[in-house]
């Protein structure tokens, strides 16, 4: 039986430092969120789940509401945590590409890539099992959402990674636990 799976990476969001959970989106996100929304409303999908970081839940809220539907949220879903400590984001932004085939690699206090995928991958085996041939709506995150694909497709690496953008929407096609296509919706058109 298919089961679809929509991944919405998030829209466009103002980076601040110490506001990971709780940053909203720019004005461009909050137009594309339109777009995403146009895009998805007639898929015919059944659930809309969500990171419970706010701006992955702003760049799905537009398509439950037309849908009249509620967004549940998964912490196991949320952005990899790189360390305790405050990292600039050009540090960062470094780190992960020469780090991102070490999975286990981790910072002080952070999470590797293993267990970053490991927890959100649970997550999507539940959600294939739970709503076995229907559509769902997933909004996440860049990182997260390669290291979900990844999992199912080793194609899907630091290549996919630094091509994906802000938004952006892959259609996955499920047979049991078994991702048989992968088909991008976004347009930036």
């Amino acid at each position: 039986m298919k089961t679809i799976i929509y991944m919405v990476r998030h829209a466009e969001s103002p980076y601040t430092e110490g506001t990971e959970r709780t940053r909203g989106l720019t004005v461009k996100g909050k137009v594309d969120v339109e777009k995403v929304t146009e895009i998805l409303k007639e898929e015919g999908i059944d659930v809309v789940i969500s990171s419970p970081y706010k701006r992955a839940i702003l760049s799905v809220e537009g398509l439950a509401q037309n849908l009249g539907s509620d967004i549940k949220t998964f912490e196991d879903l949320r952005e990899r945590h790189f360390a305790d400590e405050m990292i600039e984001s050009n540090e960062l932004m470094s780190l992960i590409k020469g780090k991102f085939y070490d999975f286990d690699f981790s910072l002080p206090g952070g999470e590797s890539n293993s267990d970053c995928q490991n927890r959100a991958v649970a997550v999507i085996k539940n959600l294939l099992q739970e709503h076995s041939g229907k559509k769902i709506a997933l909004g996440t995150h860049g990182l997260v959402m390669t290291l979900m694909m990844n999992y199912f497709d080793s194609s899907y690496g630091l290549d996919f990674l630094n091509q994906v953008k802000k938004p952006d929407i892959y259609k996955l096609s499920f047979e049991d636990l078994e991702l048989k296509e992968a088909i991008r919706l976004w347009n930036e058109d």
